[in-house]
């Protein structure tokens, strides 16, 4: 029951901050989100603590800020600002090679997809960032009841026990047929083929985005990024399908216009 009450009312706090919220709003939220997100990786990745954790924040605030404002990015500048904080971990703060590259991924992992997602709203509208988180849900909850009722092989026994390839292919069909049919009504006169193979692709992505920090957990030897959010686990816990998603749908309405 707890889980059912804390996920009802964090849909409907994200629904009304996405219906009411300005733009800027949004971005402070986004970068909020981000931040608390951040925080989790620290202890699930294992990534340095002290400065170094407060300067990986600070970093993907960045990150989630300019993407969501929609600032162009220098690829070789992001580039060798990441090789300077690595050089700079390793050999001024005693940190190891791998803190340090947990910490250079950090921006990139939930930065950028947080300012994605308010870049979503920004150019094509509260719908279709309702239609993308709609399509994570329905796939989420495809995955649930399929894995259930017929699930029987393991999809990645190493990392999730749990889920299986059953669950899986009920969370693709479900989470496909939701954006083909609803993009049609958030964007008339859209392909519907091509509707279909985004919406595959979203699903397994947020299969991938959720298996991927599943590997964190279970290398950290975690169940949960934290237990803010009773019954769900933490803030990471809950956005990292998404996280993974949310790029694919970005860059397709970039393409379509």
């Amino acid at each position: 029951m707890t889980r059912v009450i804390s996920g009802a009312a964090l849909a409907a706090a994200a629904l009304a901050a996405i219906l009411f919220l300005p733009v800027v709003g949004l971005r402070v939220l986004a970068c909020l989100v981000a931040a608390i997100a951040a925080h989790e990786y620290v202890r699930v990745a294992g990534a340095a603590g002290g400065v170094s954790q407060w300067v990986l924040i600070a970093f993907v605030i960045a990150a989630c800020w300019l993407t969501a404002v929609g600032l162009p990015v220098d690829a070789v500048t992001v580039l060798l600002i990441g090789l300077a904080w690595v050089a700079v971990e390793v050999l001024f703060l005693g940190r190891t090679i791998h803190q340090a590259g947990v910490s250079v991924i950090a921006p990139a992992y939930i930065g950028v997809p947080m300012g994605m997602l308010v870049g979503i709203h920004a150019g094509a509208g509260w719908q279709a960032t309702v239609l993308l988180l709609a399509t994570v849900v329905v796939s989420d909850s495809g995955q649930y009841y399929s894995g259930r009722a017929f699930g029987r092989r393991p999809l990645a026994p190493t990392i999730s026990p749990k889920k299986t390839v059953e669950g899986a292919v009920g969370g693709v069909v479900l989470g496909t047929a939701f954006m083909a049919i609803a993009s049609s009504y958030v964007f008339p006169g859209s392909n519907r083929a091509a509707a279909a193979l985004l919406g595959a692709a979203i699903v397994l992505l947020g299969i991938c985005g959720d298996l991927f920090e599943s590997r964190l957990k279970r290398t950290a030897g975690i169940k949960d990024s934290s237990s803010l959010i009773p019954g769900h686990g933490g803030v990471l816990d809950r956005i990292d399908a998404l996280l993974f998603a949310t790029p694919a749908f970005y860059l397709y309405l970039r393409a379509v216009g």
